[in-house]
């Protein structure tokens, strides 16, 4: 495995971030998570751009222009390999001292890992999963904006915790108003007369790359799609659920708290927008050019 740190491509033994690196010690940062599917990086100048947003968001200076790290990130992928795969591109406020004041921070650490994911088994795309709201509430905007996809996680890793605890691979996170933000990775869609329902962003949701694509695809085949606030009882109500993620794609859910969704099983419109996405994924993004690394 080949790791892209700092400017130099370098072993996983020899990828080390100093102890005294903000990113360590106080999360101070941010990331993406990439897939890449036959080669093709999936919409990586959007990824790019959110997490550019994310960056200034914070008063992080990226030290490489967006042309730039898009191409370290390519060579990244085509050094590793790997045509299908995940990439973890990191950035975070670099070294300082142990307090917390940025400016002792001279330069931001830059880090691309192209590796593998699996969040789901297949059989769950064919069955669907079941959920459990978290006690847990998304930080509200006005402490945190959700659009920030900073390193610190600990808000979502609490929820999922409840959601291990519970026997479920995801959790619902409501806002500290009780309506529903997203899950702890993904974002969730409902169905309810074919009409196709997401949070908005305010709610508490993160932009979500592959959120963006399913709105698009859901559009272009005919589908009324609204964004705005949802309750719980939009989720119990529904006739279809479905959660999107760049690891997860788009996963059926048939439980929420207990109580079956629609029919129990994944429904025409989840299946449908499953198919069109795993077509868009093989030819919406960036090529590899594995012959030059």
């Amino acid at each position: 495995m080949q790791i892209y740190l700092n400017g130099q491509l370098v072993s996983r033994d020899d990828a080390k971030i100093s102890v005294f690196d903000h990113g360590f010690l106080y999360g101070d940062g941010v990331f993406e998570g990439i897939r890449v599917y036959g080669g093709n990086i999936f919409r990586l100048e959007e990824h790019i751009e959110r997490l550019y947003e994310s960056a200034r968001a914070i008063t992080l200076e990226i030290p490489l222009t967006q042309a730039e790290l898009i191409q370290a990130t390519v060579e990244t992928v085509a050094a590793n390999g790997r045509r299908d795969g995940y990439i973890r591109l990191v950035i975070s406020r670099g070294v300082g001292d142990l307090g917390i004041d940025p400016r002792k921070c001279k330069r931001a650490s830059v880090v691309i890992i192209v590796d593998s994911i699996a969040l789901y088994p297949e059989e769950l795309y064919k069955k669907g999963i079941p959920l459990v709201t978290a006690s847990h509430r998304r930080i509200p905007a006005d402490c945190l904006d959700p659009r920030i996809k900073s390193l610190n996680y600990l808000n979502n890793i609490l929820a999922k915790i409840e959601a291990t605890n519970a026997g479920c691979p995801e959790a619902i996170m409501l806002n500290t108003q009780g309506r529903v933000a997203e899950c702890t990775a993904d974002n969730l869609f409902i169905v309810k007369r074919r009409v196709i329902s997401t949070p908005h962003l305010v709610e508490g949701a993160l932009a979500g790359i592959t959120r963006g694509a399913v709105l698009e695809l859901a559009r272009a085949a005919g589908f009324v799609t609204q964004e705005g606030p949802m309750t719980q009882h939009d989720l119990f109500t529904a006739d279809e659920c479905f959660l999107t993620g760049t690891g997860a794609e788009i996963v059926p859910v048939v439980a929420i708290d207990g109580r079956v969704i629609g029919a129990g099983q994944p429904g025409d419109v989840t299946r449908q927008l499953l198919d069109a996405f795993r077509e868009l994924r093989l030819k919406d993004g960036t090529r590899v050019d594995y012959a030059s690394s």
